[in-house]
């Protein structure tokens, strides 16, 4: 899309045609227009094109940005990504459009006397230094923390990392990702000792069926709907919609089957029980490769009453698993799972055969959940049993829903337990990172302190009293917001928000630093099928708007950790990189060098002898299996996978008497998480002006309520009030209402409940009991 001002005129027509494409694309998310990627882009533009990674999602798309006298002009896909092939969603033809909003923070702003005063970029780093320095030696250093994000770059989140754990010598660090992925991280660690998906995005090329767990990829992963589309329609591959909600990815799907909310855990269960009892399983390959165990199953829901943290596997055998499976026959989990008996077994047919490659793929769905890793786990089990993995087309897929959730959060380690290596836990990690960061080993603390939710408990409490926010909005993106926007606001506490553009965050905020955007800098990502992204520099950041990185660094310097951040402002993303590539040396995780990922548009990780490792585990693949076998889980010591028995339990919180709904929440494909940036491109704003909650027909109709009309939505936390939405976009099931979260103007986590996932701490943000009656 082209906007400079000496094409206006013919870019006004281009745009009218881009924006009935963007429209069709939202009517129907996942069609992706490829032949009109250069719409609205005069043939006679002379533009300077610079490749990147999308700054959406965590599929990765390529993209090109057309530059014209130092300013980003026109975005098309990148046609040379393996990842897109040149297309992009409606999100990424129109990225670049928010750059220039009239509220850009360009300048440091510090809070006097109840107002925000505009302050030169060096005097508010020194308050923030100062503040944090005063502040640890006032209270300790577990007083401080930083909080980032999965859109963090790799170099920002590293230096965070590295900052608080290695010269200040605190936990104290957390990321937004724990609110979305760290149920994946933990179903990968427990089952695989190894963090992240074996397969690729080829698997799409190669796959029978496609099964979508809770995950509606026609708006969340457009292009990678568009790609599975593809198959459908040249290979006659099937997709397979299971979910609590119908959605545009259920009508695109070959079949859509819904389920109770929470009883995804019984269902998958039931599954196995028929993998099994049809003498469907790979006997050989779980004899050589897996393990059975069982582990705690009195864990709490993350609530503030006391709940266990210890998930300890305890070995069991085949026959103990069969005897586990017998209370989820079909008929029994159908009762109360509202999925048909025939539904289950049709399920389990697509697993079980062994003439069909079969890839799951799931994301908030089954991580948002209070029994996430367990979730994860059994959608593992299936693939176990069946011997369908790390295969070509054979596979489970967990998906992000950040840029660099993975290269970021996961690989680099910027929840509080982790290293850009390993676990705090573990002396053999810390004795590495305090080798490469040049810090005493005795610096870096053995214990985690605060996950997310834990962490904003805290503020709350007054224990945090100097909080750091970079790429990220938690007040909109947090559950139970009504509770720590409070907390936030407090006196004791000193709030430092770095950011694009002003949020709701940021109006708590005692100094807000000014960011650099994506292309305003250099930088690296990770996607969701581990390929490292790299980019340069496009334009220059209005005002004094600074790259995050380069902030921490600043910070680190005036608190006295100069010799441990040597690194140039000019160079700083490379200089980085390469310090961080020493932690992931070998054929486990050997991370490709910075020459490669300038020339290609990404590298997927383990990078071994000039070659990306596309699939793990699998020796014809993987230089890092040793064991002699086909297959080698090498993150286990005995090299074997984990089948875990893992039960069906309850809801933290179920609808009854009082609050008989069940709230589930989510995206739409026109914003991008908090729309921070999205609210901010106009065809974007105009196509979703707004949040709603959506209404099954049969309960509007019993309710007397009808489309626009104002709800109000309930919980014993909060409430919100929104239009209603009734056979409009989506259609909850009976006894359900939906809401989008982007909208800061109808905060629905105000409404939502906290509880989390006791083994990844990840919250719940799709069940919650509420009220609705009419505003």
């Amino acid at each position: 899309m082209y906007t400079s001002l000496t094409n206006r005129r013919e870019f006004i027509k281009k745009m009218a045609k881009l924006s009935a494409m963007a429209a069709a694309a939202s009517m129907f998310p996942g069609i992706i227009f490829a032949e009109e990627q250069e719409a609205g882009i005069p043939a006679d533009a002379k533009l300077d094109w610079k490749k990147g990674p999308c700054r959406f999602c965590g599929v990765g798309c390529g993209i090109l940005v057309g530059t014209e006298n130092g300013k980003a002009v026109a975005v098309k896909g990148d046609p040379k990504c393996e990842v897109n092939k040149g297309l992009l969603c409606v999100k990424g033809y129109h990225q670049t459009m928010c750059v220039q909003a009239r509220d850009r923070l360009t300048h440091a702003l510090v809070k006097k006397n109840g107002r925000y005063v505009k302050t030169p970029i060096d005097e508010a780093l020194d308050l923030v230094a100062s503040k944090m320095k005063e502040t640890i030696e006032k209270h300790g250093k577990d007083s401080v923390a930083m909080y980032t994000s999965g859109q963090s770059t790799i170099p920002e989140g590293y230096v965070a990392s590295k900052l608080m754990k290695g010269a200040i010598g605190t936990n104290n660090l957390e990321c937004n990702a724990r609110l979305c992925m760290a149920s994946a991280v933990a179903g990968f660690l427990t089952t695989f000792g190894t963090d992240e998906p074996m397969g690729c995005y080829e698997d799409i090329d190669h796959a029978d069926y496609f099964v979508t767990w809770g995950n509606n990829m026609a708006e969340m992963h457009p292009v990678l709907f568009s790609r599975m589309l593809e198959q459908k329609s040249t290979r006659g591959a099937k997709i397979i919609d299971f979910a609590t909600r119908t959605s545009r990815s259920s009508g695109a799907s070959d079949r859509s089957i819904l389920f109770e909310p929470q009883t995804d855990l019984a269902v998958a269960n039931a599954i196995c029980y028929e993998i099994i009892n049809n003498n469907w399983m790979n006997k050989s390959f779980v004899e050589k490769h897996c393990n059975f165990s069982k582990g705690l199953t009195n864990m709490g829901y993350g609530t503030e009453d006391k709940y266990k943290f210890s998930d300890k596997p305890e070995k069991v055998d085949f026959e103990a698993y069969k005897e586990f499976l017998k209370d989820y026959t079909p008929e029994k989990v159908a009762k109360y799972s509202k999925v048909s008996v025939k539904d289950i077994k049709y399920l389990a047919a697509i697993y079980g055969d062994p003439n069909k490659k079969v890839v799951s793929y799931w994301c908030m769905g089954v991580n948002q959940h209070t029994r996430g890793t367990w979730m994860n786990n059994l959608i593992y089990n299936m693939h176990l049993l069946t011997g369908k993995i790390s295969q070509p087309g054979n596979g489970p897929f967990s998906l992000t829903g950040q840029p660099s959730a993975c290269g970021t959060a996961r690989e680099v380690g910027t929840f509080t337990h982790k290293l850009p290596k390993g676990v705090v836990m573990n002396e053999k990690h810390r004795r590495l990172a305090a080798k490469i960061w040049k810090v005493p080993y005795e610096n870096i603390p053995s214990k985690p302190t605060y996950h997310t939710t834990e962490m904003f408990r805290a503020v709350d409490r007054g224990d945090i009293k100097f909080i750091w926010t970079q790429v990220t909005n938690p007040l909109v993106s947090l559950p139970k917001t009504s509770r720590y926007r409070p907390g936030m606001q407090k006196d004791s506490c000193f709030v430092v928000v770095s950011d694009v553009f002003p949020t709701p965050t940021s109006d708590v905020a005692d100094v807000i630093l000014p960011a650099s955007w994506h292309i305003e800098k250099g930088g690296i990502y990770g996607n969701s099928e581990r390929r490292t992204q790299y980019w340069d520099q496009m334009v220059e950041a209005p005002g004094e708007a600074t790259p995050d990185a380069w902030m921490t660094i600043e910070i680190a310097k005036r608190m006295g950790f100069g010799e441990l951040f040597p690194y140039t402002r000019e160079n700083h993303v490379d200089e980085i990189y390469n310090e961080y590539r020493q932690f992931h040396e070998g054929v486990k995780h050997g991370m490709a060098p910075l020459d490669v990922l300038k020339k290609e548009s990404g590298v997927i990780w383990p990078y071994v002898d000039g070659k990306s490792t596309q699939w793990r585990f699998n020796a014809t693949y993987d230089p890092a299996c040793d064991n002699g076998e086909d297959f080698h889980f090498y993150g286990k010591p005995d090299g074997r996978a984990i089948i875990w028995l893992r039960p069906f339990e309850p809801a933290a919180e179920s609808p009854d008497d009082e609050y008989p709904f069940w709230l589930n929440t989510g995206r739409v494909v026109e914003h991008w998480h908090t729309g921070s940036m999205t609210r901010r491109i106009p065809v974007l704003h105009q196509a979703m002006p707004a949040a709603y909650v959506e209404f099954h027909p049969d309960d509007a109709k019993k309710l007397g309520v009808r489309n626009g009309e104002k709800i109000k939505v309930s919980s014993r936390r909060g409430s919100c009030i929104l239009p209603a939405s009734i056979n409009e976009r989506g259609l909850p099931t009976r006894g359900q209402v939906f809401v989008p979260f982007f909208d800061e103007n109808m905060l629905i986590n105000d409404v939502t409940l906290d509880a989390f996932c006791p083994i990844s701490k990840e919250p719940d943000f799709k069940k919650c009991a509420v009220k609705v009656e009419k505003a």
